[in-house]
């Protein structure tokens, strides 16, 4: 069996990074999503191995140690990561891989996996983008102002991709980064 290939996926949030991966789950084969580990607390409804790998302080300090994660950062008292094995595992075994990371995450990943395909997803404004967050009603001003100045940073980095999609209409979205996967095989 062919090896897999790893693609990696960041853009601010409110860009529509999950709701294209959710497409592509469901048009594609050989398609794994990675589950990231982190040190915070399960919100309702998350579930262990589904949606985080839920890892105390030292067991992920020591995964750290052991040079366990592929990429990791520490977002105010909590760390997250991508566990370098399992998708290890996944890309010996021939799925393509893909991670759901920020920026920090997707350089980190870049310089630990140089052929690794990077893809942005960029809104197709920042005030489109205030419209999503807002649209969303799941948190306040004050956090959504927080979100789109993180995103102007974010924004800023997008140039440090192989590939940069606009989610302007999701489906025409879905099927670029759906090419993308294609053409880096």
């Amino acid at each position: 069996m062919c090896k897999g290939k790893l693609y990696v996926i960041s853009g601010p949030s409110g860009a529509g990074k999950g709701t294209i991966i959710k497409e592509l789950q469901k048009q594609r084969e050989n398609f794994y999503l990675s589950v990231s580990c982190t040190t915070r607390d399960p919100r309702p409804g998350e579930e262990h191995g589904v949606h985080y790998f839920f890892l105390t302080h030292e067991a992920f300090r020591k995964m750290i140690a052991e040079n366990g994660f592929l990429e990791y950062a520490q977002v105010f008292d909590h760390f997250y990561g991508t566990p370098a094995r399992l998708v290890r595992e996944k890309l010996a075994a021939g799925w393509n891989v893909v991670l759901e990371i920020d920026v920090q995450g997707a350089m980190q990943v870049k310089k630990n996996v140089p052929e690794a395909v990077l893809v942005f997803i960029a809104p197709p404004s920042m005030e489109v983008l205030r419209r999503r967050l807002t649209g969303r009603r799941t948190e306040s001003p004050a956090q959504i102002e927080k979100r789109i100045a993180r995103a102007s940073q974010e924004m800023a980095m997008r140039d440090k991709y192989d590939y940069v999609v606009v989610n302007d209409d999701l489906q025409t979205a879905v099927a670029e980064v759906s090419r993308i996967m294609d053409e880096n095989k």
